[in-house]
Formats: structure tokens, sequence, C-alpha cells
């Protein structure tokens, strides 16, 4: 432990390295150290030679406020056993964030296990992640297909629908080009059109199966977007048309969108949730997040505000709203309310839903008036992310 510790991008051999690590430090191979080779950026922490930490990073934009914003998406992070409990995974979330802040990144997202840790780097997480089960009988019996067409593989016409549906949430990625491939072969997909005859595409659902020993099959959906409810309904009744081969359908974590179509429709509400850790969001550059996300078009006001940085201290800003757009510039006016870091992330993802909400979570106001119009500048759309990576 008393040799030096360094940093570096990976080089072959390095790469090389940390898949090694990481199948030490999971306990299984992890997939994606291969199959992210060509698009992530890897970096290491190396004593005596040898990788003992790292993590890959994708810079990708994900949507807040129908926008892209370019961020940071940490992913596939270890650190050896032998050498926890030295906080190198902190040291290493610095050295990991570097390359990706230069290249243009002013937020950043996480997902991990690891939330306290996580948190104490400034990472909150706006909302809760769950993942659903439902008898595939209680679909069928529920849900009817109307006039809607199945059909199977993923087309570009498909993709437009994604993108378009991503920007009504905050936080999903706007999926690059080589997204679906890695996607779908990572996991196996299957994927599945929906439209009504003559019509364009409203629909996307992707799943994937694994054989039961002896009879059946486990069926998990990855993609769940459709346009509106009549196009949820038919996308509902069709898994429940697999009730011959699989008992019960899951929905992965966080694929299941935050509408209430699943929860009205059941005849009998005999759904399981599981929680599941969240996924993290944290500001990286304030003034260009604020800069770069979308906002209600019918919002113009000023609000003083004041946000706690990395020391603790408070500085003073004036948040600017004009015709969809927004700024943030210092000032000397006395904030009508104070964010810490990690309130600010949850804010910006639209997480608190109302003023009180926030209140609950500790942000602090003078005014009712101004904490009232910075959750409605947030909460046009609600945050969900359903990619991982």
């Amino acid at each position: 432990m008393n040799q030096q510790l360094t940093f570096a991008p990976a080089d072959d051999g390095l790469w090389e390295q940390y898949n090694k690590l990481a199948t030490r430090a999971y306990g299984h191979p992890v997939g994606d150290i291969t199959h992210l080779r060509e698009h992530a950026d890897l970096q290491v922490a190396v004593r005596g030679g040898r990788v003992v930490a790292g993590g890959l990073g994708l810079l990708v934009d994900q949507f807040f406020g129908g926008a892209p914003v370019a961020s940071a998406c940490l992913g596939d992070g270890c650190v050896a056993p032998e050498e926890r409990g030295e906080h190198l995974a902190a040291d290493m979330a610095t050295e990991r964030l570097r390359p990706l802040i230069d290249r243009g990144a002013v937020i950043s997202t996480v997902v991990t296990s690891s939330t306290g840790y996580a948190r104490r780097l400034g990472w909150e997480a706006p909302t809760g992640v769950l993942a659903w089960a439902v008898a595939t009988d209680d679909l069928k019996h529920s849900f009817t297909t109307a006039d809607f067409e199945v059909e199977h593989g993923l087309t570009d016409e498909a993709e437009a629908l994604q993108r378009d549906l991503a920007r009504q949430w905050n936080g999903p990625v706007h999926r690059p080009t080589w997204w679906p491939r890695w996607k779908h072969d990572k996991s196996n997909l299957t994927t599945y059109r929906f439209a009504r005859p003559g019509h364009p595409v409203t629909g996307l659902l992707s799943l994937t199966t694994k054989r039961h020993e002896r009879h059946g099959m486990s069926l998990v959906v990855h993609d769940f977007w459709a346009a509106g409810q009549p196009t949820a309904a038919a996308m509902l009744a069709f898994l429940g048309h697999h009730n011959t081969r699989a008992r019960t359908i899951e929905f992965r974590r966080g694929a299941l969108p935050p509408y209430p179509t699943l929860l009205h429709g059941l005849r009998h509400h005999r759904t399981t949730a599981e929680a599941w850790h969240p996924w993290m969001l944290r500001i990286l550059n304030t003034s260009q997040a604020i800069r770069l996300r979308g906002w209600p078009t019918d919002l113009t006001t000023a609000v003083p505000i004041e946000i706690e940085n990395e020391t603790g201290d408070c500085s003073r800003w004036m948040l600017q709203f004009s015709d969809g757009a927004a700024e943030i510039i210092p000032t000397h006016v006395e904030g009508q309310v104070t964010f810490t870091r990690r309130q600010l992330a949850v804010w910006y993802a639209g997480g608190y839903r109302s003023t009180t909400s926030a209140r609950v979570a500790g942000v602090h106001t003078t005014s009712d008036k101004a904490l009232t119009t910075l959750v409605r500048s947030t909460t046009q759309f609600e945050p969900w992310l359903p990619d991982h990576f």
C-alpha cells in the first residue's frame, strides 16, 4: 500500500487489466467493459504497475425540459477489495469526470447502490426506481389490443418515436446511433412496433426471455415507449398474450414509465413492486446546465437564490427566466430560496413535485412565491431514466 498511486487513461493493456479486476471485484464478468470499449472512456488507478481501481464514462446527452444536456454518465466502476476503505472511490470519481468535463459535460449521472458515497460527492436521487411484476393472465384479462397492429423489429421510424417521447421526461438518454445495437446485443432483446393500420408507429416494446428449466420462460421488458393511453393498453395486452408460456411479466427496474395506465387498467391489482438503487444526478457546471436545459415558454421572472458550494459556503445568484430560456448570474441580492448542491440537482430534474416535497426535503425559503415559481419551472416533465449504463 505504500507504493505511489497514479491515475491514467487506459491503453490496451490497462483495459485488459481492468477487465480482470472488475471480474474479481464484482464476482462475475462485466460484459460492458468489452462491449463499450469503442464508445467509453476508461480511467484507472495504478499502484506498482497493477490496476487497482477504475471505471467507464460515457459522454452523452440527457433530456431535461425537452432539451439535450451534455452528461457524464459513469458506470462499471470498482475498487480492488484489498484497496477498499482508503477513499479511493472518491478520488477515482474525480479522475473519471475530468476528461468528460473537458469534452463538455455539465451534469453527471451515476447508478450505484453506494448512495451514501455518491451523496458525499454531490450526487442525489431525484426519484425512486422500481421494478414491477404482474401476472400475465391479469394483463390478458384487463387490456385489449383494439385495432393496433404489431410488427417485429426496430426501424428508423421507431427510433425517432423513442427520441420524441424521451424529450417528454427529465432524464432519458438521447441515444447515440450505436446505443440501440449495443443495448439489443448485450441483452438479446426482441423489439416490437405498435401502430393503427395506415398510421405512424406510436409504440415501441423491447423484451428478453429466459427459458425455465422445466417449462415456459421468464419475460422481462426493457423498453416501454407509448405515445398515449390506447397504445400503452395495446402493448400491455400484447404482453398478456404470452400467458401460455410466461406466468409473469417483469418490467426491468425503471423500464415502466411513471404513468398510471397499469394501475388504472388492472381488474385485480396483484402487482409486485421492488425498489432498486436509484439513478443520481450531480450538477458539474451550474451556469451551463441552466443555459442548456429547456424551460417553460410562458415563464418570465427572476428569482434570487443561494447555492451551497463544495466547501459548505453559499453563493448568491439571480436565476432569470424568459421565453423558454434561463440564465444564472452572480448577484449581491440575498437569496429567497437556498439549495444545497444535492437539492439543486433534484430541483433541476423536476424531483420536487410540490413546494411541500421541497420543504420536507430541507429546501430553505423565505418566500412561498419564489419557491412556487422554482418548483413550477422544472415540473413540466417528470424525472424518469429508463436507460442503463
